[in-house]
């Protein structure tokens, strides 16, 4: 504690802080994830099947789909923080605070999760999907049972990539009123020069990075099937 005290002396004072700031960001993390994953995973699913030879085969809801996704993630973050607020306040009443974040951290997120869905179910082997039509399985069947089955170890990488992208987010987020460790090392240690805090804010953004890759690769590999 004493080495602590003497290498963080601002952040030493401020556990209270820095434990709702952590909590905030896992809030943020978590509910984000799981609303960004329902619909980013549907539209990367709709793409995949859509898609020009695909099993559900529709030019116009894959291209729809497509310019949709494109034109989320053509938007830089900040500005989107800016452009959707008034929608935040219809939803969530404010523009500011950690529950408001997840507005357009879900809109943000859900994009680009979708897009890396895509890729990941385009791997599948082709001829696993054609032996499962000349069998009779219908597309519902062969969503579950081909695409999300054989795809489940590049789900599981994209998600992983997601979930870093999304903390990153999260710290851009309550860099602007957002709350959280992102809102802890602007606000407080880069305005009051307590490079301290900024420094164990970026620590503890670095150990629940490193957790969920850690956690990830390890649930990626024993699903691998090859």
């Amino acid at each position: 504690m004493n080495l602590f005290a003497k290498y963080f002396p601002n952040a030493v004072t401020m556990k209270s802080d820095f434990v709702q700031a952590t909590g905030e960001t896992l809030y943020m993390t978590f509910f984000t994830a799981v609303v960004a994953g329902i619909v980013g995973m549907a539209i990367g699913i709709g793409l995949i099947v859509t898609q020009p030879g695909g099993i559900l085969e529709n030019r116009v809801v894959y291209n729809i789909l497509d310019k949709l996704v494109n034109l989320c993630r053509s938007i830089p973050f900040v500005i989107l923080l800016a452009v959707i607020a008034p929608l935040t306040r219809i939803i969530v009443g404010t523009a500011i605070g950690t529950t408001a974040a997840i507005v357009p951290l879900v809109i943000g997120s859900a994009p680009f999760y979708a897009r890396q869905i895509q890729n990941a179910l385009a791997e599948v082997d082709r001829g696993v999907i054609e032996a499962a039509e000349s069998v009779g399985s219908g597309p519902i069947a062969i969503i579950f049972r081909v695409y999300l089955r054989e795809g489940l170890p590049d789900i599981i990488r994209s998600s992983v990539l997601t979930l870093i992208s999304l903390i990153d987010l999260t710290a851009m987020a309550g860099a602007i009123g957002g709350g959280g460790l992102g809102n802890l090392a602007i606000n407080v240690g880069y305005s009051r020069f307590e490079s301290d805090v900024t420094f164990l804010a970026m620590l503890i953004i670095l150990v629940i990075v490193f957790a969920i890759q850690l956690i990830g690769d390890l649930w990626a590999r024993k699903v691998d099937h090859n």
